[in-house]
């Protein structure tokens, strides 16, 4: 009896010492806010919602500008945007798999850089499968109507300037980087 209370002490120090490490590493509210409003400038952030990459609202906003901690299609990623109601209606589509279209110009900053993407395929998992990566520094990206309007830019983000990313896709977008990067 006293060798099973001792492991089941033992266990139970183990998990609240596991618990309390993974409690004191958990990210704050106020971290996830302080990191939104990193994507854009204040004039837009001071009044933004904040949204959690889950669609949970941490600070309700006047704008019509929603900004996030992260981007919800890349799990665990840590790069911020922020996004008017088109880019936001991009963000659903993209997510669920679902067709997207606009009438209007949709704006997103992304000032605080990007994830690692295949700039071909929005599917792509692996940086080794021989397509187009690249990650950007602070950048802004927008959506057109229709992408006949931006025919003549590059698809090579590598040439310097504004370029298409996942031109052949219904998630067509226009990358317009603030700093040069280096090519791979």
């Amino acid at each position: 009896m006293f060798k099973y209370s001792f492991c089941s002490f033992t266990a139970m120090i183990s998990i609240s010492i596991i618990c309390a490490a993974t409690g004191s590493n958990a990210e704050t509210v106020e971290d996830k806010i302080a990191r939104a409003i990193t994507a854009a400038p204040a004039d837009v952030t001071n009044a933004a919602t904040i949204m959690d990459v889950d669609g949970t609202i941490l600070r309700a906003g006047t704008n019509g500008w929603v900004c996030l901690p992260g981007i919800g299609l890349i799990p665990g990623d840590q790069h911020p945007m922020c996004n008017d109601a088109v880019w936001m209606k991009w963000m659903a589509a993209a997510a669920s798999g679902t067709a997207f279209s606009t009438d209007v110009i949709g704006v997103s900053y992304m000032l605080a850089g990007d994830a690692l993407v295949n700039n071909d395929n929005p599917m792509a998992t692996d940086p080794n499968d021989g397509g187009v990566w690249v990650q950007d520094g602070p950048h802004v990206m927008m959506l057109f109507p229709n992408m006949e309007m931006v025919a003549d830019l590059p698809r090579n983000p590598f040439v310097g300037g504004p370029y298409v990313m996942w031109g052949d896709t219904p998630l067509a977008h226009v990358m317009l980087p603030m700093e040069a990067k280096q090519a791979p």
